[in-house]
């Protein structure tokens, strides 16, 4: 199988790193610093929960202003903080929008790996029960939040037989590249690999500095492992998404970290397709961000 990597960026110089870790501080302490709205930064603004932001103007939209602009797009990227209850409800108000007017949209799910694709199909047939589905694709042992918060999302998807895509890789690899290096891993885990690696840009890597420095990996791992496997697993949920596209409409439903600033899977997805989309964000109260993190901020309790 031939990949095609494209090629590091330099290693970030002293005054990029030392921004870094100063964002890496500011970013701590946001977090900890809750209150019962979201400061849009470099402005004066703070909205609260249930409000709907544009990131191109700044300015509240209703819902329905919101979908008559996603219906326009045949990619929809939905963030989540993934315990987050709030978050799916409104992924769900989303999916049912879509619906409405495309009953033949697709829903690609981070939640999964590909392998698992067959067993979402038989869901999706209405040929298993809740506690078979859920012990077939392994869920505690994979992705591991409670299944009563996408319970919901996946009922509509079964009770309306809607394709539901599994987009991730299998969730071993991403470990194993961080650890030992893309180069290391066995032909069987390579085999799962998307085609293409982009690792070039700058402020997903940035971002992942971020993530790294939070992390106490004492030596054991170093950061161009630690950015590779981010962008493998960005890379195969973009992949997973254009092979899925074809004339549908898809909403994919990821971590905020895979859709932020279209970074993660939406422009990846986007290189693979030429096809436009939109990104909603989901904030929570008491965080703290950028305009354009997202084409649409959703601001959650």
């Amino acid at each position: 199988m031939h990949i095609r990597i494209y090629g590091n960026p330099k290693p970030l110089s002293p005054a990029r790193r030392c921004c870094v870790g100063l964002a890496a501080l500011i970013f701590i302490w946001g977090c900890a610093a809750k209150s019962n709205t979201v400061v849009i930064k470099d402005t004066s603004t703070a909205v609260t929960a249930d409000t709907i932001l544009s990131g191109k103007t700044g300015k509240k939209v209703s819902f329905e202003e919101m979908m008559a602009d996603l219906n326009n797009h045949q990619m929809i990227f939905i963030g989540e903080k993934h315990a987050t209850q709030s978050q799916h409800a409104t992924q769900l108000e989303i999916i049912r929008a879509v619906f409405k007017n495309n009953p033949s949209m697709v829903v690609g799910m981070e939640m999964f790996d590909r392998s698992y694709q067959p067993v979402l199909d038989l869901w999706t047939a209405g040929m298993l029960d809740e506690e078979t589905f859920l012990r077939k694709v392994h869920w505690y042992a994979n992705w591991r939040y409670d299944f009563g918060l996408y319970k919901d999302i996946l009922l509509f998807i079964k009770n309306n037989k809607i394709k539901m895509v599994a987009l991730n890789i299998p969730f071993h690899i991403p470990p194993r590249i961080r650890v030992g290096g893309i180069e290391n891993l066995s032909d069987a885990d390579k085999s799962y690999l998307p085609k293409e690696i982009d690792t070039r840009n700058e402020a997903h890597r940035d971002y992942a500095e971020i993530a790294f420095s939070q992390h106490q990996f004492d030596g054991r791992v170093r950061f161009d492992d630690f950015y590779m496997a981010q962008c493998v697993w960005d890379e195969v949920m973009a992949e997973s998404v254009a092979s899925n596209l074809g004339n549908k409409k898809i909403v994919v439903l990821a971590g905020n970290g895979h859709i932020q600033y279209q970074y993660g899977i939406p422009e990846r997805a986007y290189r693979r397709t030429g096809i436009p989309f939109r990104t909603i964000y989901q904030a929570s109260v008491g965080d703290e961000i950028e305009l354009s993190v997202a084409d649409y901020i959703w601001v959650a309790p």
